[in-house]
């Protein structure tokens, strides 16, 4: 029998797991709330009692956890996760594999979202890949010759963090003026008053005024995006996360922008895409992420 992982996406509200072959193929997939509050033991208690839901006969020979915070290089401990009660430095590996007797692995959530859009969803035909994602903050993940980038530290990734205006508004991170504070949905809200929804649905009438607003929206993106293409020049970006419901809103002006300021021998070939696995996709790369530890 061809051997099978389990990819778990821990979130704030929900737990998404998924049993996989290593080819990709999703054999069975299940949602579980998250405790609250979700305590370390409590976490892994209810991943603990979930993974015999979806694998009963024990087929999985490791497990993958897309985590929301950072993880340590090693890949074994969450050194903080947003949204979670009273995690720090929590050895989560460790605690799980205590319980499970599996080979365990943690990354981002960020990360593991990409490392699905590139082992399944739009950056599949790709080996040099950004994810972006558009939500609540702006995250996202590097895939350089087809391997996940987190630089030394484990903490390398944080694409939304760029500074974008030196004088804009300040960021939870430090920073000011950084992407996040143009692109993402709270800061959409703090521009024009309306939810990301909103607007994309007043574009879809054609309201002049939410045209507009995609359009220097999709100018901010695709200024923030010019920085990351000189630096890594990737074969191609893949856009995820709420916001882009709106993709083809300002997809035009983002690609204009990003040929106005990026020489063609940087950008020579690249793809602009949208995201295909939606809110799979943390799940999905965590199951590529189990992957690594079959070898």
């Amino acid at each position: 029998m061809e051997s099978q992982v389990i990819g778990i996406d821990l979130g704030g509200t929900a737990i998404k797991l998924g049993r996989f072959t290593t080819d990709g193929n999703c054999l069975q997939s299940l949602s579980v709330p998250t405790p609250q509050p979700a305590t370390p033991t409590d976490v892994v208690e209810a991943i603990v009692n979930a993974i015999p839901l979806i694998d009963p006969q024990g087929y999985s020979k490791a497990v993958g956890i897309g985590t929301p915070g950072p993880v340590d290089a090693t890949g074994r401990i969450a050194v903080v996760a947003i949204n979670l009660a009273n995690w720090h430095d929590v050895p989560l590996a460790d605690l799980l594999e205590a319980k499970l007797n599996l080979p365990t692995f943690l990354a981002n959530d960020a990360n593991c979202a990409g490392l699905g859009e590139y082992w399944l969803g739009a950056g599949k035909q790709f080996q040099n890949l950004i994810l972006i994602t558009l939500g609540t903050g702006v995250g996202g993940a590097i895939i350089l010759d087809g391997k996940l980038f987190t630089g030394h530290r484990g903490a390398a990734g944080e694409l939304g963090l760029i500074t974008l205006n030196p004088d804009g508004h300040r960021c939870n991170s430090g920073n000011q003026g950084s992407l996040e504070q143009y692109a993402s949905a709270p800061a959409i809200r703090r521009r024009t008053g309306l939810e990301p929804s909103e607007l994309g649905a007043l574009a879809s009438s054609g309201d002049p005024k939410a045209l507009t607003f995609w359009q220097e929206y999709g100018k901010d993106l695709g200024t923030g995006l010019a920085s990351l293409i000189y630096i890594l020049t990737p074969e191609a970006i893949a856009i995820g996360g709420g916001v882009c419901a709106s993709f083809e809103f300002f997809l035009p002006s983002m690609q204009a922008e990003i040929e106005r300021r990026v020489l063609p021998s940087s950008r020579a070939g690249l793809q602009i895409l949208r995201a295909q696995l939606g809110n799979q996709a943390g799940m999905v790369g965590a199951a590529k992420l189990a992957t690594s530890l079959l070898r």
